[in-house]
């Protein structure tokens, strides 16, 4: 068997990227502390419980294994956390992952898939991002992201480590196939906090300010579909596979959508109204956050065919219809 380590595989991301690599005729072997992942989640290989800090784990893990290569996504996100608990965030995000990146050195895994943030660029405001854009992370999270990233180049110049990362905003929808979905506990994403008002498991959606410099006063944002995200990442493996250099690469459409447009379009895929309230603008939040992916078009030949709002919101519509996964 083809094994690839994928850190975070029982997370949401992580798990779509499981099953894309079971398709793609590899074996992904989950490497999860479950600390927000769930076990639930992996069906696709074998699983292995562990640290990123663990370095006698991870050395355990690559020799059982000998994966062709460490695709990682496991990592502390939540924005509002990261301001009040900086230290986490670094000790987690760049102590784990320099721990991961020296144990697949040791083992001789040299290709690396990274899912980075483009929370690393901080604030631009009303424009689209690309790879040369200048990072300036406002926060814990973004910086760890960067730091990261920094890592890689370095271990590259050492030890020849490739690696393809990963610059994108937020994720949608779910597996088609409803076999994996979106699940975090507590959950602070729209298109799920939007499901769960429609369902009664909380009272309303909160709207985030109506204030805004756009054409219904609400924020915009880039929305990618998750299984058009891991497909990406299959993609960058196999670009490391050919032999070609490490690369960046932005995630997007280019696009994005408002917060009303979001709700609009689930009370139609959803023939639901969306219990809403309105709530004042919280600090720091841009008017316009959208990323374009010309470079991984041109030279990935991707293109994010699911992300329309209809198809992420009907594909997480269907998995919350049953999914959910327990401790």
């Amino acid at each position: 068997m083809t094994y690839v380590l994928v850190t975070g595989g029982a997370g949401y991301i992580g798990s779509h990227a499981c099953k894309a690599l079971k398709q793609a005729g590899y074996t992904p072997v989950t490497y999860d502390n479950l600390v927000t992942g769930w076990q639930d989640a992996v069906k696709f290989g074998p699983f292995e419980q562990g640290d990123l800090t663990d370095r006698t784990r991870l050395d355990e893990v690559f020799a059982c294994y000998q994966p062709v290569a460490v695709m990682h996504f496991a990592a502390l996100s939540q924005v509002g956390e990261a301001m009040s608990e900086p230290g986490r965030y670094w000790a987690n995000n760049v102590g784990g992952s320099l721990c991961l990146i020296e144990a697949a050195v040791a083992a001789g895994c040299l290709d690396f898939v990274f899912s980075s943030t483009c929370a690393t660029y901080g604030e631009h405001d009303n424009v689209v991002l690309d790879e040369n854009t200048p990072q300036q992370p406002l926060n814990a999270y973004g910086a760890s992201k960067r730091a990261v990233e920094d890592i890689l180049r370095d271990f590259e110049a050492a030890h020849g480590l490739r690696s393809v990362i990963f610059r994108y905003f937020n994720v949608a929808g779910a597996d088609p196939e409803a076999e994996v979905g979106e699940f975090h506990q507590p959950e602070t994403h729209l298109v799920p906090l939007m499901i769960q008002a429609i369902k009664g498991e909380r009272a309303a959606l909160t709207v985030f300010g109506t204030d805004y410099d756009t054409p219904d006063g609400t924020c915009i944002r880039d929305y990618v579909h998750v299984c058009d995200l891991v497909d990406a990442h299959i993609l960058g493996l196999k670009w490391l596979e050919e032999g070609k250099g490490s690369r960046v690469f932005n995630l997007g459409t280019g696009s994005g959508f408002s917060v009303k447009e979001v709700l609009s379009h689930s009370r139609a895929v959803t023939n639901t109204e969306v219990p809403h309230v309105i709530g004042e603008r919280r600090a720091g939040d841009c008017t316009k956050l959208v990323s374009g992916s010309v470079r991984a078009g041109h030279e990935l030949g991707w293109e994010p065919k699911r992300s329309t709002l209809d198809q992420m919101i009907a594909d997480a519509w269907r998995w919350h219809q049953s999914g959910h996964y327990e401790r």
